[in-house]
């Protein structure tokens, strides 16, 4: 069974043992945390919410916080002028534990 959640202006297909990192979210290592689904499929037809499913949630458990690699952003102009600028994103890595229809 899978779900589809939103969280940090994204979604995110997911199943029961998938771990994936999503912006940043409050809580401590360890903790749970829950997700209403728009999407639930896996066994017979997937029922698609309006915005979400009725009584479909996902659960997952908080595994680290972190920040990404590195992006940068560089910028050059003929006259030998540069401007480099970079940053990392924070995120929360994710074990999804539970999907519930």
């Amino acid at each position: 069974m899978y779900a589809v959640i939103e969280t940090g202006g994204k979604q995110y297909r997911v199943a029961q043992g998938d771990r994936l990192k999503v912006e940043l979210l409050g809580g401590e290592v360890g903790g749970k945390v829950s997700f209403e689904a728009l999407l639930v499929g896996g066994e017979g037809p997937a029922r698609v919410g309006a915005p979400r499913v009725a009584g479909a949630a996902v659960e997952g458990e908080i595994v680290a916080h972190g920040r990404h690699k590195k992006v940068v952003h560089f910028r050059k102009k003929k006259e030998g002028w540069t401007k480099k600028r970079g940053h990392r994103q924070p995120y929360t890595e994710l074990l999804i534990t539970a999907v519930r229809a």
